[in-house]
């Protein structure tokens, strides 16, 4: 297995990420970077660099005067987030399905197997970010689309808080582990459409869920 070697600022970018996605940092509040450089014990240029990739993923927002803070959640946002997830996730799959091997498939298995777990012990971290990730880059894993794939995993990490919230709070826990298993049995059967068309069914049903909860909030906040 190969030794991935971080650079400081992907370090830097992980545990702001870690922080807004568990939401340490909530929504809206100031990512000084000052603070954020002696809270992680690294200079400035690092901090100001990994909150600049965190823009590019949808985490963070720069404004003239004010400088940067986690972005809002927000129901408008979501639709063309998970609308464009659905259109290149099934593209993705609909070039790969053929390709997958009988090991390619019981490797999606075991790591199914392990984010069924981490659900059963309430770790949403394992669940919507490494394993979730792992488990359809498994299904994905044949494709040869690489730009295809590139924008599929920028995304799936613009989209995580999203799906963190609807695993906790909007039903996720208890209708992903069976829509997974269906998912997997149809890559295994080599139904393309069929696994293509539930594939974005379950993208496309996690964004109503949690779309319903963002308006519901919104509308106790006015």
């Amino acid at each position: 297995m190969a030794i991935e070697h971080k650079t400081r600022t992907q370090l830097v970018a992980e545990a702001i990420r870690e922080k807004i996605l568990t939401g340490e940092i909530k929504a809206g509040d100031p990512l000084r970077q000052a603070a954020l450089a002696a809270e992680l014990n690294v200079s400035r240029i690092p901090v100001r660099e990994a909150l600049l990739q965190l823009e590019a993923e949808g985490l963070v927002n720069f404004e003239a005067h004010k400088g940067a803070t986690a972005t809002e959640l927000s129901a408008s946002q979501i639709d063309e987030i998970f609308d464009l997830r659905a259109l290149l996730e099934a593209e993705l799959l609909s070039h790969s399905i053929d390709g997958l091997t009988d090991q390619d498939l019981i490797d999606a298995e075991l790591i199914l197997t392990e984010l069924e777990s981490a659900m059963d012990a309430g770790d949403t971290h394992l669940a919507t970010g490494d394993l979730n990730s792992r488990f359809h880059g498994k299904l994905y894993s044949r494709a040869q689309r690489p730009q295809t794939r590139e924008l599929v995993d920028m995304y799936s990490k613009n989209s995580e808080r999203y799906v963190r919230m609807h695993i906790l709070l909007a039903g996720g826990l208890t209708t992903a582990p069976e829509e997974h298993r269906t998912l997997l049995e149809l890559c295994r059967a080599k139904d393309t459409k069929k696994a293509c068309d539930f594939l974005k069914k379950h993208i496309l049903g996690a964004k109503n869920d949690i779309k319903k909860l963002l308006l519901k909030i919104e509308d106790e906040k006015r």
